[in-house]
Parts: structure tokens; sequence; C-alpha cells
């Protein structure tokens, strides 16, 4: 069909026409889910079909596709036509009053759920998620380099507290300082030798030295241990205060005079991370504001205009691949104390992948975004796993219709931090 045809033809026909499409594509992708299941007939696996569910999916499939169209284009022709150019005061309001809410929310989180080691630990992985999306903000969302290879920074911290810890005797406090700035001249080395590239080519190297230091750490048995890893690494104690039922000396719950709990030390960790993150937030907060952060914007819009204000491109980005480096590496050396055991399997290119769904699926750029996109890939999982074999099945689903609905991520932000006029600026 011509484009003329196309435009000529009804609305009606056209959702049917895409209806019928999302139908047909949606059955494929359900027939070995849903319409397919093994089932043990004779001591050995049988294929049982059934087209009963398989119909009723195709069914949801198409009315439901047709009622979200017909919704989107009466949602669209109700819209202003005309488009923001920034960001009005209302907007900033309310980013702020959504963080303060979220600040909020994950402060009092153990209040509510003392006695609830699941939804504790679930919050504590989705904070080194949050910490993780906030230092790759920096290197693909502020700076627009496009990194693969995020994670060797986090093995490169978990390590790093790992060795320094078990062979040295380093406390978590020492070594967190030490593990952020190994990653950050790891970040360097990666970053000096690829400044010249650029999209594609330069996702094609960061890929690489990702699976450089994972294959290291798998093949020097002698320094890491191997596909053995590393276990028995000490825990962070409460100023020298264990979290256990005895020991030499005061532990946390004899000094405050409370009854022994297992829980002290998970909500402990929690509000670690949660403190961890907050200190990241600050930092990037501050140093978008200051003449790095506004060089880092600068490079993502145009390299060649800021290479002709008299910017120098190498120090702007070794300086973001270092800051994203660095943060990774506090969150490696938290992820090695809260496990209290490291392999290089935990270091795999799905968990790079995952790291920078989060900022894309956030809105480069947007801190609050990278919160609202962790939660959505930590926590849909988990709700998912009432599902069985439909689990990952949901989550895709869910993460397609998220980015078609929002293909800039939740919370687009491709406006400047720092505006001439005070009063039209947008705070991150």
């Amino acid at each position: 069909m011509t484009a003329a045809a196309l435009r000529a033809s009804s609305p009606l026909a056209l959702r049917l026409r895409d209806a019928l499409a999302v139908t047909v594509l949606g059955g494929l992708l359900a027939l070995p889910f849903i319409g397919l299941v093994t089932v043990e007939a004779g001591g050995a696996l049988a294929v049982r079909t059934r087209w009963g569910a398989w119909g009723a999916t195709l069914a949801a499939l198409f009315f439901g596709r047709l009622l979200l169209r017909a919704a989107l284009d009466a949602w669209r022709s109700r819209r202003p036509a005309r488009k923001r150019a920034v960001f009005s005061s209302g907007d900033v309001v309310l980013r702020r009053a959504a963080g303060t809410s979220l600040l909020a929310a994950a402060l009092l989180l153990p209040v509510f759920f003392a006695d609830n080691r699941y939804v504790i630990d679930t919050a504590t992985t989705l904070g080194i998620y949050v910490m993780l999306g906030w230092g790759l903000n920096v290197v693909v969302g502020l700076a627009g380099l496009l990194d693969l290879g995020y994670v060797a920074f986090y093995a490169v911290g978990a390590y790093t507290y790992a060795l320094l810890s078990t062979q040295f005797g380093w406390s978590f406090w020492a070594a967190l300082p030490a593990a952020g700035a190994l990653a950050a001249l790891f970040g360097i080395l990666l970053g000096y030798p690829v400044l010249r590239l650029r999209g594609d080519y330069l996702a094609i190297v960061t890929l690489g030295f990702g699976e450089i230091i994972r294959i290291v750490l798998l093949n020097w048995t002698s320094f890491s241990g191997g596909p053995n890893g590393i276990g028995s690494i000490p825990r962070p104690s409460f100023f020298g205060l264990p979290f256990a039922r005895s020991a030499e000396g005061h532990t946390f719950h004899e000094f405050f005079g409370l009854e022994f709990s297992p829980m002290h030390r998970f909500i402990f960790l929690y509000y670690l991370i949660v403190a961890l993150a907050l200190l990241t937030h600050a930092l990037i907060s501050r140093l978008r504001v200051l003449p790095t952060g506004r060089a880092w914007e600068a490079l993502r819009e145009d390299e060649i205009a800021c290479k002709s204000l008299g910017l120098n491109t190498t120090t702007v980005k070794l300086s973001a691949f270092a800051t994203g480096a660095m943060l990774a590496g506090f969150a490696g050396v938290f992820f090695a104390a809260r496990q209290g055991f490291i392999s290089p399997e935990s270091f795999t290119f799905a968990e790079s992948a995952t790291i920078l769904a989060i900022v894309v699926l956030g809105g480069m750029g947007s801190q609050l975004g990278v919160v609202l996109a962790a939660a959505v890939l930590v926590v849909l999982p988990e709700v998912g796993r009432q599902f069985a074999d439909y689990r990952m099945l949901v989550f895709g689903a869910a993460m397609v219709t998220i980015m078609a609905v929002r293909p800039m991520g939740l919370l687009a932000r491709r406006e400047p931090t720092v505006r001439l006029n005070p009063s039209r600026s947008s705070a991150p």
C-alpha cells in the first residue's frame, strides 16, 4: 500500500491493521510459552498443545491493542500541538516532591518491614542498582559515551575489598576509598586508549574490556581464586560493633541493650547502601552544576562544538570515565561485603546490560528516572515469580510496553542543567 493510500485509510482500518500485526507477532512469541507445554508420559517427556489458552491470548492481544491504540489516538488528538521547550517551575516542584517522597519511603521502609528479610534484601539490591545506574549515567547520560563494560569497574571494587580484607585485614571503611581510587584508575586506563572512538566502536571496545577483566579473574586462580571465587569476606560493623550473638567485647545488641536479632545486620546494610547512594547523588548533583558537569553535557550534545569552544575533550572524557568507575568501585565494595563471597560469575555482560537498561529506561541524564527504572527492573522480576514459566515473558512485555509508550525513557531529560537565566533552570 502506498503512502497516499495509507493516509487515506480510515482510522478504524489503521487500528485493525495495527492490532492484527501485533496479534500475529505476539502469537508467534507466545506459542512456545503458552501454546505448548512439556509433560511426563511413560517416563519420557512429551509436548502437549494448549490451543485454548493460546487462542485466548491472541484474542486478548488483538482487542487489547485495539483499545490501546484508540485510547492513544484520542489522547493525542486532545494534546496541545506545541511542546514546551523547557521544564516549567511546576515540573521542578513535582520532581522535587517525588524525590522527597522516595527518600522518605526509603528511610521508613525498615520501620514497616523490620521482620521481613525478603523486602529488606530486595530493597538493598535495589539500592545497589540505583548506585550503579547513577554511576553509569555520568558516562552514558551526561557525557554521551556508550559503555558496555561498566561491570568491570564493579568487579574491580569488589575484588579489591575482598583481597584487602582477607589477605591484609583491611576494614570495610579503609578499603572503600582505596577500591574507589583503583576503579577510577582502571577507568582512566580504559578511557585513554579509546578517546578517538565514538558510538558503536566505543561500545565494542568497552565490551571487550569488561570481558578481559572477567576472563582474567576467571583464569588467574592464584590471585582471584578463579571460578571458586573468594569467600569469608568480612562484613562491615557498626563502628566496630559486630552484629553477632556473642563476640569479644561488646556486640551491637549488647551495646544498645537490645534483644539479639539477625535482622539488625540486614537493616544496617540497607541503611548503609542508602547512605552511599545519597552520597553518590549529592556528588553527581554538585558536579553537574560545576564546569566539569557542563563540559560533560557539552560533549554529549556536540563534540566538535565542544572542541571549538576550547574545551579539552581528552580531560572531559577521562573525568567522566574516572567518576563513573569510582562510583562502580564503591558499589562493588558494598556488594562484596554484603555477600561475603564473590566469583567472576557475578560480573558478566548481563550485569552491564541490566545497568545500561536502567539508564536508558529511566531517561539518560535523569537521576530520578534511574531510581524509577531500577525499581522496575529489580521489583518487576520479583513480582513476576508468581507467574513461574511466564516470568520473563511478562518482564519482557512490560519492558517493550514502557519503551513503546516512553521511547525517551520514563523521565527523559536532555535540557541543560545550568541556564543563563536562573529562573528557567531546572533541578537535576
